[in-house]
Protein backbone atom coordinates (compact mmCIF):
# COMPACT_ATOMS: atom_id res chain seq x y z
CA UNK A 1 0.00 0.00 0.00
CA UNK A 2 1.41 3.19 -0.49
CA UNK A 3 2.24 5.89 1.52
CA UNK A 4 -0.65 8.24 -0.36
CA UNK A 5 -3.27 5.58 -0.06
CA UNK A 6 -2.62 4.60 3.66
CA UNK A 7 -2.91 7.94 4.46
CA UNK A 8 -6.41 8.08 2.86
CA UNK A 9 -7.68 5.12 4.35
CA UNK A 10 -6.62 6.39 7.81
CA UNK A 11 -8.71 9.66 7.09
CA UNK A 12 -11.48 7.30 6.26
CA UNK A 13 -11.58 5.45 8.87
CA UNK A 14 -11.17 8.26 11.37
CA UNK A 15 -14.04 10.27 9.44
CA UNK A 16 -16.20 6.97 10.11
CA UNK A 17 -15.08 6.61 13.60
CA UNK A 18 -16.29 10.67 14.80
CA UNK A 19 -19.30 10.61 12.77
CA UNK A 20 -22.57 10.02 14.29
CA UNK A 21 -23.81 6.74 13.62
CA UNK A 22 -27.31 7.89 11.47
CA UNK A 23 -28.35 11.20 10.68
CA UNK A 24 -32.03 11.74 13.01
CA UNK A 25 -34.97 10.94 10.54
CA UNK A 26 -37.33 13.15 10.62
CA UNK A 27 -39.69 11.63 8.13
CA UNK A 28 -40.17 8.82 10.20
CA UNK A 29 -43.47 9.62 10.60
CA UNK A 30 -44.56 10.82 6.97
CA UNK A 31 -47.79 10.95 6.04
CA UNK A 32 -49.40 10.92 9.39
CA UNK A 33 -51.99 13.79 10.76
CA UNK A 34 -51.91 15.05 14.09
CA UNK A 35 -54.19 17.39 16.09
CA UNK A 36 -52.94 20.10 18.45
CA UNK A 37 -55.57 21.53 20.45
CA UNK A 38 -54.33 25.28 21.55
CA UNK A 39 -55.20 28.42 23.57
CA UNK A 40 -55.57 31.26 21.31
CA UNK A 41 -52.53 32.90 22.10
CA UNK A 42 -49.67 34.73 20.52
CA UNK A 43 -47.66 31.23 20.90
CA UNK A 44 -50.14 29.48 19.13
CA UNK A 45 -49.89 32.38 16.65
CA UNK A 46 -46.14 31.76 15.85
CA UNK A 47 -46.84 28.49 15.11
CA UNK A 48 -49.46 28.96 13.01
CA UNK A 49 -46.68 31.00 10.75
CA UNK A 50 -44.03 28.38 10.91
CA UNK A 51 -45.94 25.22 10.72
CA UNK A 52 -45.35 25.11 6.76
CA UNK A 53 -41.29 23.97 7.64
CA UNK A 54 -42.41 21.70 10.20
CA UNK A 55 -44.44 20.17 7.53
CA UNK A 56 -42.08 20.09 5.01
CA UNK A 57 -39.42 19.14 7.50
CA UNK A 58 -41.56 15.98 8.53
CA UNK A 59 -44.35 15.13 6.10
CA UNK A 60 -46.73 15.00 9.20
CA UNK A 61 -49.73 17.40 9.03
CA UNK A 62 -50.91 19.08 11.83
CA UNK A 63 -54.17 20.47 12.08
CA UNK A 64 -54.57 23.04 14.78
CA UNK A 65 -57.86 23.47 17.00
CA UNK A 66 -57.63 27.00 19.17
CA UNK A 67 -59.65 28.43 21.62
CA UNK A 68 -60.04 31.46 23.72
CA UNK A 69 -58.13 30.70 27.12
CA UNK A 70 -61.63 29.96 29.35
CA UNK A 71 -63.22 27.63 26.53
CA UNK A 72 -60.05 25.88 25.79
CA UNK A 73 -59.26 25.25 29.21
CA UNK A 74 -62.62 23.03 29.50
CA UNK A 75 -62.24 21.46 26.23
CA UNK A 76 -58.66 20.50 26.98
CA UNK A 77 -59.82 18.86 30.39
CA UNK A 78 -62.26 17.29 28.49
CA UNK A 79 -60.21 16.07 25.60
CA UNK A 80 -57.57 14.39 28.06
CA UNK A 81 -60.64 12.38 29.81
CA UNK A 82 -62.08 11.16 26.44
CA UNK A 83 -62.16 7.38 25.92
CA UNK A 84 -61.69 8.49 22.14
CA UNK A 85 -58.46 10.36 20.85
CA UNK A 86 -59.71 14.36 20.15
CA UNK A 87 -55.73 15.46 20.17
CA UNK A 88 -52.56 14.26 20.42
CA UNK A 89 -50.96 17.45 21.46
CA UNK A 90 -52.53 20.23 23.76
CA UNK A 91 -51.07 23.33 25.59
CA UNK A 92 -51.29 22.88 29.26
CA UNK A 93 -50.95 24.97 32.41
CA UNK A 94 -47.57 24.21 34.06
CA UNK A 95 -49.34 24.16 37.75
CA UNK A 96 -52.08 21.87 39.61
CA UNK A 97 -53.86 21.61 36.23
CA UNK A 98 -50.97 18.93 34.48
CA UNK A 99 -50.87 17.59 38.06
CA UNK A 100 -54.51 16.68 37.96
CA UNK A 101 -54.28 15.83 34.00
CA UNK A 102 -51.76 13.04 35.08
CA UNK A 103 -53.28 11.71 37.85
CA UNK A 104 -56.13 11.01 36.03
CA UNK A 105 -54.07 9.24 33.37
CA UNK A 106 -54.91 11.61 30.26
CA UNK A 107 -50.91 12.74 29.75
CA UNK A 108 -48.33 10.79 28.39
CA UNK A 109 -44.45 10.91 30.03
CA UNK A 110 -42.36 12.57 27.67
CA UNK A 111 -38.71 11.60 29.72
CA UNK A 112 -38.75 7.72 27.42
CA UNK A 113 -38.75 9.85 24.18
CA UNK A 114 -36.63 12.54 25.50
CA UNK A 115 -33.71 9.75 26.35
CA UNK A 116 -34.18 7.76 22.99
CA UNK A 117 -31.60 8.93 20.08
CA UNK A 118 -34.39 7.52 17.32
CA UNK A 119 -36.65 9.82 18.52
CA UNK A 120 -34.82 12.83 19.65
CA UNK A 121 -31.98 15.02 17.82
CA UNK A 122 -28.73 14.83 19.58
CA UNK A 123 -29.04 18.93 18.66
CA UNK A 124 -32.43 19.25 20.74
CA UNK A 125 -30.58 19.98 23.80
CA UNK A 126 -33.16 19.56 26.82
CA UNK A 127 -30.55 20.53 29.45
CA UNK A 128 -30.93 24.34 27.98
CA UNK A 129 -34.28 24.37 29.80
CA UNK A 130 -34.10 25.52 33.16
CA UNK A 131 -34.44 22.89 36.07
CA UNK A 132 -36.69 24.95 37.84
CA UNK A 133 -38.83 25.82 34.84
CA UNK A 134 -39.69 22.01 34.38
CA UNK A 135 -40.48 21.60 37.75
CA UNK A 136 -43.79 22.50 36.78
CA UNK A 137 -44.93 19.13 35.06
CA UNK A 138 -42.36 16.79 36.53
CA UNK A 139 -43.58 14.17 38.79
CA UNK A 140 -43.43 13.36 41.46
CA UNK A 141 -41.88 16.44 42.55
CA UNK A 142 -38.36 15.94 44.07
CA UNK A 143 -38.05 12.36 42.70
CA UNK A 144 -34.62 10.98 41.08
CA UNK A 145 -36.79 9.23 38.51
CA UNK A 146 -39.82 11.98 38.15
CA UNK A 147 -40.77 11.95 34.50
CA UNK A 148 -41.38 14.85 32.48
CA UNK A 149 -44.56 15.67 31.47
CA UNK A 150 -44.96 18.71 29.27
CA UNK A 151 -42.02 20.84 28.06
CA UNK A 152 -42.79 25.00 28.77
CA UNK A 153 -43.18 27.00 25.45
CA UNK A 154 -43.93 30.78 26.68
CA UNK A 155 -43.22 31.32 30.58
CA UNK A 156 -43.74 34.63 32.97
CA UNK A 157 -41.51 35.83 35.93
CA UNK A 158 -43.41 38.31 38.38
CA UNK A 159 -41.42 41.62 38.14
CA UNK A 160 -41.68 45.41 38.71
CA UNK A 161 -42.91 47.65 35.80
CA UNK A 162 -42.90 51.19 37.11
CA UNK A 163 -43.69 54.59 34.66
CA UNK A 164 -41.03 56.21 34.60
CA UNK A 165 -42.83 59.64 33.73
CA UNK A 166 -44.59 59.55 37.04
CA UNK A 167 -41.25 57.95 39.41
CA UNK A 168 -39.81 61.08 37.90
CA UNK A 169 -42.69 63.73 38.73
CA UNK A 170 -43.23 62.06 42.29
CA UNK A 171 -40.39 60.22 43.49
CA UNK A 172 -37.79 62.46 42.23
CA UNK A 173 -36.74 59.68 39.15
CA UNK A 174 -36.04 56.88 41.83
CA UNK A 175 -36.77 53.29 41.71
CA UNK A 176 -37.97 52.21 45.24
CA UNK A 177 -35.28 49.19 46.04
CA UNK A 178 -36.65 48.09 48.73
CA UNK A 179 -40.63 47.07 50.30
CA UNK A 180 -40.47 49.98 52.49
CA UNK A 181 -39.70 52.50 49.83
CA UNK A 182 -41.79 50.57 47.20
CA UNK A 183 -44.90 50.98 49.60
CA UNK A 184 -44.30 54.56 50.74
CA UNK A 185 -43.15 55.64 47.15
CA UNK A 186 -46.66 54.32 46.17
CA UNK A 187 -48.72 55.78 48.49
CA UNK A 188 -46.95 59.19 47.98
CA UNK A 189 -48.02 58.85 44.08
CA UNK A 190 -51.37 58.47 45.23
CA UNK A 191 -51.34 61.23 47.81
CA UNK A 192 -50.40 63.54 45.05
CA UNK A 193 -52.35 61.85 42.37
CA UNK A 194 -55.81 63.48 42.78
CA UNK A 195 -56.97 60.73 41.49
CA UNK A 196 -56.02 61.18 38.14
CA UNK A 197 -52.52 59.06 39.32
CA UNK A 198 -52.06 56.33 41.75
CA UNK A 199 -49.50 54.68 43.03
CA UNK A 200 -50.00 50.89 42.02
CA UNK A 201 -52.47 48.69 40.31
CA UNK A 202 -52.56 44.99 41.18
CA UNK A 203 -54.72 41.99 40.37
CA UNK A 204 -56.94 42.58 43.40
CA UNK A 205 -60.38 40.15 42.90
CA UNK A 206 -60.95 37.08 45.17
CA UNK A 207 -60.22 34.60 42.52
CA UNK A 208 -57.60 32.12 41.24
CA UNK A 209 -56.19 34.37 38.81
CA UNK A 210 -54.11 36.34 41.87
CA UNK A 211 -52.54 32.70 42.83
CA UNK A 212 -49.28 33.28 40.65
CA UNK A 213 -48.45 37.01 41.36
CA UNK A 214 -49.48 36.73 44.84
CA UNK A 215 -47.07 33.52 45.39
CA UNK A 216 -44.22 35.31 43.91
CA UNK A 217 -44.53 38.44 46.21
CA UNK A 218 -44.69 36.02 49.41
CA UNK A 219 -41.96 33.74 47.65
CA UNK A 220 -39.78 37.60 47.40
CA UNK A 221 -40.23 37.66 51.48
CA UNK A 222 -39.54 34.37 52.13
CA UNK A 223 -36.55 34.41 50.30
CA UNK A 224 -33.51 32.12 49.73
CA UNK A 225 -34.44 29.46 52.40
CA UNK A 226 -36.01 25.99 51.08
CA UNK A 227 -39.08 25.48 49.98
CA UNK A 228 -39.62 22.20 47.72
CA UNK A 229 -42.45 21.15 46.08
CA UNK A 230 -45.28 19.80 45.76
CA UNK A 231 -45.41 21.66 49.33
CA UNK A 232 -43.77 25.02 48.36
CA UNK A 233 -43.52 27.44 50.71
CA UNK A 234 -47.20 26.60 52.55
CA UNK A 235 -46.04 23.14 54.14
CA UNK A 236 -43.58 22.25 55.96
CA UNK A 237 -42.43 18.84 54.56
CA UNK A 238 -45.61 17.47 54.85
CA UNK A 239 -49.96 18.15 54.41
CA UNK A 240 -50.43 17.92 58.10
CA UNK A 241 -47.84 21.04 58.73
CA UNK A 242 -49.34 23.85 57.78
CA UNK A 243 -46.95 26.91 58.34
CA UNK A 244 -49.60 29.72 56.62
CA UNK A 245 -48.84 31.63 59.97
CA UNK A 246 -44.90 31.79 59.26
CA UNK A 247 -43.99 35.79 59.31
CA UNK A 248 -42.35 35.51 56.61
CA UNK A 249 -45.35 34.37 54.74
CA UNK A 250 -47.64 37.19 57.03
CA UNK A 251 -44.77 39.76 54.75
CA UNK A 252 -45.36 39.12 51.63
CA UNK A 253 -49.15 38.94 52.13
CA UNK A 254 -48.82 42.13 53.86
CA UNK A 255 -46.09 43.88 50.87
CA UNK A 256 -49.47 42.56 48.29
CA UNK A 257 -52.20 44.23 50.42
CA UNK A 258 -50.06 47.81 50.52
CA UNK A 259 -49.99 47.72 46.75
CA UNK A 260 -53.52 47.11 46.54
CA UNK A 261 -53.92 50.12 49.41
CA UNK A 262 -51.75 52.37 47.42
CA UNK A 263 -54.35 51.64 44.30
CA UNK A 264 -57.98 52.77 43.12
CA UNK A 265 -60.63 53.04 45.54
CA UNK A 266 -61.98 49.79 43.80
CA UNK A 267 -58.85 47.80 43.94
CA UNK A 268 -60.30 44.74 45.07
CA UNK A 269 -62.25 44.41 41.91
CA UNK A 270 -59.46 44.32 39.76
CA UNK A 271 -58.84 41.14 37.52
CA UNK A 272 -55.26 41.28 35.72
CA UNK A 273 -57.59 42.51 32.44
CA UNK A 274 -58.33 45.80 34.51
CA UNK A 275 -55.07 45.81 36.27
CA UNK A 276 -52.63 45.88 33.01
CA UNK A 277 -55.33 47.91 30.95
CA UNK A 278 -55.11 50.81 33.96
CA UNK A 279 -51.40 50.94 33.67
CA UNK A 280 -51.15 50.49 29.85
CA UNK A 281 -53.19 53.78 30.55
CA UNK A 282 -50.81 55.86 32.34
CA UNK A 283 -52.51 55.69 35.50
CA UNK A 284 -50.38 54.30 37.94
CA UNK A 285 -46.68 54.25 38.56
CA UNK A 286 -45.76 50.52 39.77
CA UNK A 287 -47.53 47.32 38.47
CA UNK A 288 -46.52 43.82 39.81
CA UNK A 289 -47.47 40.97 37.48
CA UNK A 290 -46.20 38.27 35.09
CA UNK A 291 -43.19 39.55 32.20
CA UNK A 292 -45.26 38.76 29.78
CA UNK A 293 -47.29 42.17 29.39
CA UNK A 294 -44.04 43.89 28.86
CA UNK A 295 -44.23 43.87 24.85
CA UNK A 296 -48.18 44.84 24.88
CA UNK A 297 -47.28 47.83 27.25
CA UNK A 298 -44.39 48.87 24.70
CA UNK A 299 -47.12 48.68 21.46
CA UNK A 300 -48.04 52.35 20.99
CA UNK A 301 -51.14 51.66 18.92
CA UNK A 302 -53.25 50.16 22.41
CA UNK A 303 -50.82 52.02 24.72
CA UNK A 304 -50.43 55.03 26.70
CA UNK A 305 -47.24 54.09 28.34
CA UNK A 306 -45.33 52.97 25.35
CA UNK A 307 -41.11 53.88 25.23
CA UNK A 308 -42.04 55.05 29.37
CA UNK A 309 -41.96 51.93 30.90
CA UNK A 310 -38.71 50.56 33.60
CA UNK A 311 -38.20 46.92 33.91
CA UNK A 312 -37.11 45.82 37.49
CA UNK A 313 -36.67 42.90 39.83
CA UNK A 314 -39.19 42.76 42.91
CA UNK A 315 -36.87 44.44 46.33
CA UNK A 316 -34.68 42.24 47.50
CA UNK A 317 -35.33 40.41 50.86
CA UNK A 318 -32.43 39.85 52.82
CA UNK A 319 -29.57 41.49 49.53
CA UNK A 320 -31.86 38.75 46.80
CA UNK A 321 -34.54 39.30 44.68
CA UNK A 322 -36.71 36.45 45.00
CA UNK A 323 -39.47 35.78 42.48
CA UNK A 324 -41.67 33.04 40.86
CA UNK A 325 -42.43 31.70 37.37
CA UNK A 326 -45.06 30.59 35.69
CA UNK A 327 -45.20 28.36 32.10
CA UNK A 328 -47.25 27.50 29.56
CA UNK A 329 -46.76 24.49 28.33
CA UNK A 330 -46.71 21.01 25.65
CA UNK A 331 -48.24 18.30 26.39
CA UNK A 332 -48.81 14.68 24.84
CA UNK A 333 -52.17 12.90 25.05
CA UNK A 334 -51.95 9.46 27.00
CA UNK A 335 -55.09 8.05 24.27
CA UNK A 336 -53.03 9.36 21.31
CA UNK A 337 -52.36 6.57 18.50
CA UNK A 338 -50.25 8.67 17.18
CA UNK A 339 -47.39 9.43 19.27
CA UNK A 340 -44.05 9.51 17.51
CA UNK A 341 -45.61 12.00 15.01
CA UNK A 342 -46.71 14.24 18.13
CA UNK A 343 -43.30 14.32 19.65
CA UNK A 344 -41.55 15.37 16.69
CA UNK A 345 -43.69 18.25 16.72
CA UNK A 346 -43.22 18.71 20.20
CA UNK A 347 -39.65 18.28 19.44
CA UNK A 348 -39.37 20.95 16.86
CA UNK A 349 -42.32 23.12 18.53
CA UNK A 350 -39.40 23.52 21.65
CA UNK A 351 -36.27 23.74 19.85
CA UNK A 352 -33.75 26.13 20.49
CA UNK A 353 -34.89 27.82 16.76
CA UNK A 354 -38.36 28.01 17.54
CA UNK A 355 -37.90 29.08 20.98
CA UNK A 356 -36.58 32.08 19.99
CA UNK A 357 -38.73 32.25 17.19
CA UNK A 358 -42.00 32.29 19.22
CA UNK A 359 -40.12 34.25 22.17
CA UNK A 360 -40.36 37.12 19.79
CA UNK A 361 -44.34 36.88 19.94
CA UNK A 362 -44.66 35.59 23.66
CA UNK A 363 -41.89 37.72 25.42
CA UNK A 364 -41.52 34.34 27.15
CA UNK A 365 -39.33 32.56 25.71
CA UNK A 366 -38.35 29.08 27.74
CA UNK A 367 -34.59 28.44 27.09
CA UNK A 368 -31.52 29.77 28.85
CA UNK A 369 -30.09 30.12 25.51
CA UNK A 370 -32.41 32.08 24.32
CA UNK A 371 -32.45 35.13 26.75
CA UNK A 372 -28.66 35.19 26.14
CA UNK A 373 -29.24 35.67 22.07
CA UNK A 374 -28.42 39.70 21.81
CA UNK A 375 -30.89 39.28 18.71
CA UNK A 376 -33.75 38.24 21.30
CA UNK A 377 -32.54 41.62 23.41
CA UNK A 378 -32.52 43.49 20.98
CA UNK A 379 -35.84 42.73 19.73
CA UNK A 380 -37.54 44.09 23.43
CA UNK A 381 -37.61 47.35 24.79
CA UNK A 382 -34.27 48.55 26.82
CA UNK A 383 -33.70 46.75 30.25
CA UNK A 384 -36.76 44.24 29.49
CA UNK A 385 -34.82 41.31 29.18
CA UNK A 386 -32.04 42.37 31.68
CA UNK A 387 -34.62 42.61 34.32
CA UNK A 388 -36.39 39.14 33.25
CA UNK A 389 -33.18 37.50 32.83
CA UNK A 390 -31.89 38.79 36.39
CA UNK A 391 -34.88 37.89 38.02
CA UNK A 392 -35.11 34.45 36.66
CA UNK A 393 -31.72 33.89 38.30
CA UNK A 394 -34.06 33.29 41.31
CA UNK A 395 -37.38 32.50 40.72
CA UNK A 396 -39.38 29.49 41.85
CA UNK A 397 -42.11 27.69 40.78
CA UNK A 398 -45.30 29.11 42.33
CA UNK A 399 -47.34 26.36 42.32
CA UNK A 400 -48.30 23.75 45.17
CA UNK A 401 -49.65 20.22 43.66
CA UNK A 402 -52.50 18.81 45.80
CA UNK A 403 -56.44 18.87 45.41
CA UNK A 404 -58.52 21.47 46.60
CA UNK A 405 -55.30 23.96 46.61
CA UNK A 406 -57.63 26.42 44.24
CA UNK A 407 -60.40 26.68 47.29
CA UNK A 408 -57.15 27.22 49.95
CA UNK A 409 -56.25 30.34 47.22
CA UNK A 410 -59.03 32.05 47.98
CA UNK A 411 -58.93 32.03 51.72
CA UNK A 412 -55.31 33.44 51.16
CA UNK A 413 -57.04 36.00 49.06
CA UNK A 414 -59.17 36.76 51.62
CA UNK A 415 -56.00 37.06 54.42
CA UNK A 416 -54.72 39.78 51.78
CA UNK A 417 -58.34 41.53 51.99
CA UNK A 418 -58.40 41.67 55.61
CA UNK A 419 -54.60 43.17 55.87
CA UNK A 420 -55.77 45.62 53.10
CA UNK A 421 -58.90 46.70 55.64
CA UNK A 422 -56.70 47.43 58.26
CA UNK A 423 -56.29 44.02 59.93
CA UNK A 424 -52.73 43.26 61.51
CA UNK A 425 -50.72 40.65 59.06
CA UNK A 426 -49.81 38.31 62.09
CA UNK A 427 -53.88 38.40 63.03
CA UNK A 428 -54.57 37.55 59.39
CA UNK A 429 -51.97 34.73 59.12
CA UNK A 430 -53.30 33.29 62.05
CA UNK A 431 -56.66 32.58 60.83
CA UNK A 432 -55.43 31.38 57.58
CA UNK A 433 -53.73 28.65 59.61
CA UNK A 434 -56.81 27.80 61.23
CA UNK A 435 -58.96 28.09 57.85
CA UNK A 436 -56.27 26.85 55.28
CA UNK A 437 -56.12 22.98 56.46
CA UNK A 438 -59.89 22.73 56.81
CA UNK A 439 -60.88 24.33 53.71
CA UNK A 440 -58.06 21.82 51.61
CA UNK A 441 -59.45 18.23 53.12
Amino acid sequence: MTTRLLAATLMLSAAAFTAPAFAFDWKQASGTEITLLASEHPWTAGVRENLAEFEALTGIKVNVTAFAEDLYLDRANLAIRSEEPVADVFMTLMDAAVYEQVNVGGVAPLTPYINDAALTDATYDFADFSPALLQGASFPPGDAAAQQYALPISMEAFILFYNKDLVAKHLGGTVPATWDDLLAGAQKVTDEGAGEAFGSVMRGQRSGSLVDTMTGIVLNAWGEAEAPLPYNIWFDGAWDKPRFDDPRIAAGLAHYAGLLKAGPENALSFGWEDASRYFAQGKAAFFVDASVFGPGFEDAANSAVAGKVGYAVLPATDGVSVSGHWSWGLSMAENSEKKTAAWLFMQWATSKEMDATFGLKTGGATRTSTWASPDYVAAFAPGYVEAVSAQLQHTRPTMVFKEGWGEVVLVIVDAIHAIYGGEDPASAVATLQAVAPEVMQ
